[in-house]
């Protein structure tokens, strides 16, 4: 996982709006990404929901200049239960799953792909609560929004955290790294 919250946990306003992360990012200097290149640099394929898709698909779309695909040919599993078919301007590196997080990981494994970037509420909601994340990245932007979709959810079980890394990365932005630790607790 690699992603932004605000710092009362929400990845987006309700509808889905991340207006507040683009008025954060405006503050970061040209070229800053805080080791996003460096970390899809080690992603073997993403996998997605079918939420932030219609996200990404709808900023190519708005975007004047029109920007590109922004995964250039990794290769993308997007999750939905719903969707049966995709734009036809969608790389075709891009495909659609409704299968359980575990068959996805083994179908992953097996095509050789061992890192996997998990992306989307829902989607690291689901993969968290099946113990299939490994890692999570979260830059803290300095907003409290009240209200949003949360980046966690309910889940079945405590799941500890070793922080691996913290960094503060100016204007406000906080990045913490984290391991899942795989026992019961740490002490």
């Amino acid at each position: 996982v690699f992603i932004a919250v605000s710092l009362d946990g929400f990845i987006s306003r309700p509808a889905g709006e991340i207006d507040w992360l683009d008025k954060a990012s405006k503050a970061v200097p040209k070229g800053e990404d805080f080791g996003y290149s460096q970390f899809m640099s080690t992603v073997d394929a993403l996998v997605m929901g079918r939420n932030t898709l219609e996200k990404v698909y709808s900023l190519m779309k708005k975007s004047v200049p029109t920007i590109d695909w922004p995964y250039g040919e990794i290769p993308v599993l997007v999750l939905s239960r719903n969707l049966r078919t995709l734009p036809v301007d969608i790389p075709k590196t891009v495909s659609l799953s409704a299968d359980h997080p575990a068959q996805i990981v083994n179908q992953c494994s097996a095509k050789g792909f061992q890192h996997l970037y998990i992306d989307g509420g829902k989607t690291i909601q689901s993969f968290l609560s099946y113990n299939l994340i490994d890692e999570l990245t979260i830059t803290i932007i300095p907003v409290l929004l009240g209200s949003g979709i949360p980046l966690f959810g309910k889940l079945s079980h405590d799941v500890w955290l070793d922080c691996i890394d913290n960094r503060e990365c100016g204007f406000g932005f906080v990045q913490s790294k984290y391991r899942v630790i795989r026992n019961d607790h740490p002490f």
